[in-house]
């Protein structure tokens, strides 16, 4: 359009515009400009501001390795910002919906961020990618990619874990931390998973898990049966199936079943995969900055293993909700809230207090 314009739409004669020198340099000005904003270099601009203005809802891809694309989404609006790191692995951020009722009207701002394979993101089939030290990259990469310091971290089940492995090595950029429903080690769960199979199982029924479990009969019906009524129901999330919310359900029917049987094994009660000999203990009293260990009393994580914990990370708070297990969220919601948003808030006030060591 702007190599459209010629002198006959200039209203003047050169001889005016020889008598006029201002006026003429303020005409070749305005065509200069024109004929700029519409050079192949100014338009590439705009449309690359225009781009960045787009709404999404929240909506954003992180490029991971200069290769895959990782979803994330951002919710609400406030100073406090929450990064939530999903269980699994090979999960996805479905079941942390329940957030939304509960941390925006707070004033707290959250992330969902599906992890590489899972829910929204890109889904290899390398399988050399599904480690812990590669997805602790990940994490790094999505904070810069949402350009997040000072945050908070908030890891669930798997997500707990790796939320701890990535304090490791880049804590500093972490304000606050929530290790919601893991243990410290994978021993120590695996170990506790035997008593909680003693505990809620009849004789009858642990003799016939345990020769289902031989035949390796995970498919069969009766096997679904126990790990699901016997506990699931107990120490996942204390509702009937029927019962559980569908965010939940949603999550339990889409899993990187690739990613969950490599890294975790056939199920929540057998760990076979590549984090068998997974061990935090030692590595504990390194996380430096407010904790809060959240969990549930009757958890599939060990309850007392939660506070050993707690005692063992210098700036730590320990809650347990009393009625909650490993899916609190849902079974203790308002017990699980109110410790979450107390120690959000305490801790962005600078009156966080930890518990006595």
């Amino acid at each position: 359009m702007a190599l459209a314009i010629t002198i006959n739409y200039i209203p003047y004669t050169m001889k005016t515009l020889h008598q006029t020198p201002f006026k003429l340099m303020l005409i070749l000005a305005s065509i200069s400009l024109v004929i700029a904003c519409g050079s192949p270099e100014k338009r590439t601009e705009l449309q690359s501001n225009a781009i960045r203005n787009i709404k999404t809802g929240g909506s954003k891809l992180i490029s991971i390795d200069g290769k895959y694309n990782v979803w994330t989404k951002k919710v609400g609006e406030g100073k406090i910002k929450v990064l939530l790191l999903h269980g699994g692995p090979g999960f996805s951020h479905d079941y942390f919906e329940c957030f939304e009722d509960f941390l925006p009207k707070e004033g707290i701002e959250f992330y969902y961020y599906d992890q590489l394979g899972s829910g929204y993101s890109d889904v290899p089939t390398d399988t050399t990618l599904w480690n812990t030290a590669r997805f602790v990259e990940e994490v790094e990469q999505v904070r810069k990619g949402l350009g997040l310091d000072n945050f908070y971290i908030l890891g669930h089940s798997w997500g707990s874990l790796l939320a701890m492995e990535y304090l490791n090595k880049y804590q500093k950029h972490v304000k606050g931390a929530v290790l919601s429903n893991m243990t410290a080690s994978i021993a120590d769960f695996v170990d506790y998973s035997a008593v909680l199979k003693s505990k809620l199982f009849t004789g009858e029924e642990k003799r016939l898990f345990d020769s289902l479990d031989r035949a390796k009969a995970y498919s069969s019906p009766d096997y679904s049966s126990l790990l699901n009524e016997k506990l699931y129901t107990k120490v996942i999330c204390r509702l009937p199936l029927e019962q559980w919310p569908e965010p939940l359900v949603r999550a339990f029917k889409k899993p990187n079943q690739t990613i969950y049987l490599q890294m975790q094994g056939i199920d929540e009660f057998h760990v076979t995969g590549s984090l068998r000999n997974w061990d935090f203990w030692d590595k504990l009293p390194n996380i430096k900055v407010p904790t809060l260990v959240l969990g549930g009393v009757y958890d599939e994580m060990n309850p007392k293993s939660m506070k050993e914990e707690a005692q063992l990370i210098p700036k730590s708070r320990l809650y347990l909700c009393p009625d909650g297990s490993h899916m609190a969220m849902y079974d203790d919601q308002s017990n699980y809230f109110n410790a979450l948003i107390g120690f959000l808030k305490d801790v962005n006030q600078e009156s966080f207090v930890a518990d006595k060591k």
